[in-house]
C-alpha cells in the first residue's frame, strides 16, 4: 500500500515537472518552436515518461493554457472580490485582466498560441470556462440589479471578452509603448460607462 502511494507521488512529480518544463519552453521560445525531445530532455525525464501523462505535444499544451486561464481568472477574481460594489467590482476585474494578460508569458500561451494550436472552438470553450466565467457572472448580477440596461447577457459578454483580449494582443506587441497600458484602461472604463448609461455619450 505504501509502494503503490509512493508510486502514485512520483507519477504526480513527473506530471507536475512536466507542465512546468512545457510552460517554461512554450513561453521562451512558442509552441511551433518547441520538440517533444526539447521537453522531456529539459524536464530530465524519457519519451515514455511524457507519453505515459499526455498524448503528445499539444495535449501538454492544452493543460499549460488551462493553468494560465485559471491563474488569470483567479487573478481576476481576486482584484474583484477587493470591492462591494458589483460595478467596481466589474471595472477593478476587466482592468486586472488587460494587466495580467500582457506579461509576456500569458500573451504567448494564452492569446497567441492557444487560439492557433487548438483552434478557435476549443479556445473560445476553454476561456469560457475561466475568464469568461468571471465576466458573464458580474454582467449578469449588474443586469439583474438594474445597474445595467435589461438585455441579453451573451451577447456582451462575447463583445467586452473580444475588445479585451485583443487589447491585450496590441498591448503586447513592439507597436506599444510603456504608457499604452493605462491609456487603454482609460478607454476601458469609458467603454464599460457608456454600457451603464447608453444616452450618456462615452465621453460624459
Amino acid at each position: 500500500m505504501a509502494e503503490h502511494g509512493i508510486r502514485a507521488q512520483q507519477r504526480e512529480r513527473t506530471r507536475l515537472t512536466l507542465v512546468r518544463t512545457g510552460r517554461e519552453l512554450f513561453a521562451g521560445s512558442g509552441y511551433a518552436a518547441v520538440g517533444l525531445s526539447a521537453i522531456v530532455r529539459a524536464a530530465g525525464v524519457t519519451k515514455g515518461a511524457l507519453y505515459h501523462h499526455f498524448s503528445g505535444k499539444e495535449e501538454l499544451f492544452r493543460v499549460v493554457l488551462e493553468e494560465v486561464q485559471q491563474e488569470v481568472g483567479a487573478r481576476v477574481a481576486a482584484t474583484a472580490g477587493r470591492h462591494p460594489d458589483p460595478w467596481d467590482q466589474l471595472v477593478a476585474g476587466c482592468r486586472e485582466f488587460l494587466a495580467a494578460s500582457t506579461a509576456p508569458e500569458i500573451q504567448r500561451i494564452m492569446l497567441v498560441d492557444g487560439p492557433a494550436v487548438l483552434g478557435w472552438s476549443e479556445w473560445r470553450a476553454m476561456d469560457a470556462a475561466a475568464s469568461a466565467r468571471h465576466l458573464r457572472d458580474a454582467l449578469t448580477t449588474l443586469v439583474d440589479a438594474g445597474v445595467l440596461p435589461a438585455q441579453p447577457v451573451a451577447p456582451l459578454v462575447h463583445l467586452l471578452s473580444g475588445a479585451m483580449n485583443e487589447a491585450a494582443l496590441w498591448l503586447a506587441s513592439p507597436a506599444a509603448g510603456p504608457g499604452d497600458l493605462a491609456d487603454t484602461q482609460a478607454a476601458l472604463d469609458r467603454l464599460l460607462l457608456a454600457m451603464r448609461d447608453p444616452g450618456g455619450g462615452v465621453g460624459r
